[in-house]
């Protein structure tokens, strides 16, 4: 087994969020994701991130529950899953049926996390690629009653959000009976998210990061950040690989590309 990654409270709740998880979003799926999956929890592996947009949340169910029968890891206690609220179902009446359907998927009772994957709106019957005729302002006040809804009936143990700036948290803040625990968004040394950071440790929100590296390979991501330059010349003065640079480098957990 891999070494303990350390974990961090999360604001006034009881649960602790691992400061380094593993992303899952791949387009289209590697066949080899299961076995991926299984090494990663073998290296140490505890948090695992997903939604109900990517194709990974059925086979990564399917892991987690070869890594219990296999004593991987001991009870489902110990793993930390999230995932997130699609925005065809980002409306009064859809939250709860959206998670339960995420739940049925994964072959799990509850998330640790569950998050607002963007503060937008589809109409429920959009497909890619959107349209914006499709795309309808987020309701954020009813959305988010709905969240705290799923959190009170034991569907996840905490809730949050996902690509919010500042104003955006400002907004929900306003209305929230119970705050974001978390606010997660793209995050690297190009991109560093100063003004977002310190706002979400100003309100006590957990910030986390999601392509640390660029997202090589991915059709958002880029190679501006594991060819930067100076990064590799500390990689190299230090005896490390740049995405050990990297990681070293925020105190947020971070998601692998």
């Amino acid at each position: 087994m891999g070494t303990a990654i350390p974990e961090e409270p999360l604001g006034s709740t009881e649960k602790s969020i691992p400061l380094v998880g593993f992303g899952t979003v791949e387009y289209p799926l590697n066949e080899a994701f299961k076995e991926r999956v299984l090494h990663a929890i073998k290296l140490g592996y505890r948090h695992f991130d997903t939604a109900a947009s990517y194709p990974s949340e059925q086979p990564l169910g399917e892991a987690l529950a070869e890594a219990l029968r296999l004593g991987l890891v001991k009870s489902r206690d110990e793993l930390f899953i999230t995932s997130k609220l699609w925005l065809t179902d980002s409306y009064c009446g859809r939250v709860i049926p959206g998670l339960q359907k995420t739940l049925k998927t994964l072959g799990l009772e509850y998330l640790d996390l569950y998050l607002v994957h963007f503060p937008v709106s589809l109409i429920p019957e959009a497909t890619y690629p959107v349209k914006p005729e499709d795309i309808r302002p987020f309701d954020y006040e009813g959305v988010w009653e709905e969240m705290e809804k799923c959190q009170e009936l034991g569907l996840t143990k905490t809730i949050g959000v996902s690509n919010f700036t500042c104003k955006k948290l400002e907004r929900l803040l306003a209305t929230a009976k119970i705050p974001p625990a978390v606010n997660q968004v793209e995050m690297n040394p190009i991109w560093q998210q100063k003004k977002l950071r310190e706002y979400c440790k100003e309100k006590g929100i957990h910030f986390s990061a999601f392509s640390p590296l660029g997202a090589v390979g991915t059709n958002w991501g880029h190679n501006r950040v594991m060819e930067n330059e100076v990064l590799k010349q500390i990689a190299k003065a230090k005896g490390k690989t740049v995405a050990q640079v990297i990681h070293n480098s925020f105190s947020p957990f971070e998601f692998e590309n």
